[in-house]
């Protein structure tokens, strides 16, 4: 991924705002404070990557719309009788959205005499999108072989019109499945704030009071204090963690059949969990 003018502010963004958490952190006693600004550091570094892919992934699923209608359209001009590169000429100019000056090149270098396979290799390598890989290749070997090459083209348009209707519908069936595990990872927040601030101080009174009544001494119930009240939030906290990136990963592999659509969903959870129990425990600190 290269890094654009947007990432860029991001990462001076966050990492500005960590070196005013790391002063809080030497200069105040309050490190939960510390801990919430830089977790919102954190998350101006990783919102511009999220936007990225996502911003990629429906910048991918326009390319494969205006293929297929590119695809329909070359089909139907060469059942008429005109040659395939005849008709990309004709239809360099036609507006296709975010493919036009891919399709416009492509014609253009086709009207000076470069190869049809050859500029169609070049158009492929350009766009970088499995279906039009695929599609392409398929049209370079129709047009070499002969044949009916207007059925090739309809059937090229018709596979990738099928496609994209399977993946709209394994979208729609799969969307209530992302919901529920956005929901159930919410709770998962929800039963650790309640663990941490509830549960875990009331079990810290209760040992106290029962080393108290033993008379085990002053010190072992300090060192019980310290590991139940700063080591376990923080297990608490990588525990949020761990379980934000692997079930962000999941649900994009089922919403998408992509791990790269996970990272989106695990990158969103992981600074979702950051915030709230940063925040929760700046807020609900005695």
């Amino acid at each position: 991924m290269k890094l654009q003018k947007m990432h860029w502010l991001g990462i001076i963004a966050g990492v500005i705002t960590l070196l005013v958490a790391i002063g809080f952190y030497i200069a105040s006693e309050d490190r939960n404070l510390a801990f919430f600004v830089g977790s919102i550091g954190i998350t101006l570094i990783v919102v511009p990557f999220i936007i990225d892919i996502i911003l990629q992934t429906q910048h991918e699923d326009e390319i494969a719309n205006m293929f297929l209608e590119f695809s329909r359209g070359l089909a139907e001009s060469v059942s008429t009788g005109t040659p395939v590169s005849k008709s990309i000429v004709n239809m360099r100019n036609k507006n296709y959205g975010v493919l036009t000056p891919h399709i416009s090149k492509l014609g253009n270098q086709i009207a000076l005499g470069i190869p049809l396979h050859t500029a169609l290799e070049t158009f492929a390598r350009e766009v970088n999108n499995p279906v039009i890989t695929r599609s392409v290749s398929l049209i370079s070997e129709a047009e070499r072989a002969g044949g009916e090459i207007d059925y090739i083209l309809d059937s090229v348009a018709r596979s990738i019109a099928e496609v994209e209707k399977l993946k709209k519908e394994r979208q729609s069936a799969i969307s209530s499945l992302v919901v529920q595990g956005y929901i159930i990872f919410f709770v998962f927040i929800g039963i650790m704030l309640v663990m941490e601030f509830k549960i875990l101080p009331l079990a810290v009174s209760v040992g106290q009071i029962s080393m108290d009544a033993q008379n085990l001494g002053a010190i072992d119930a300090s060192a019980s204090e310290k590991i139940d009240q700063k080591t376990l939030p923080n297990l608490f906290l990588s525990l949020l963690i761990a379980q934000g990136f692997f079930a962000g990963l999941i649900i994009g592999k089922l919403a998408e059949g992509k791990i790269k659509a996970g990272i989106k969903h695990s990158f969103i959870l992981v600074v979702v969990a950051l915030l709230v129990s940063t925040g929760a425990r700046y807020l609900l600190q005695d």
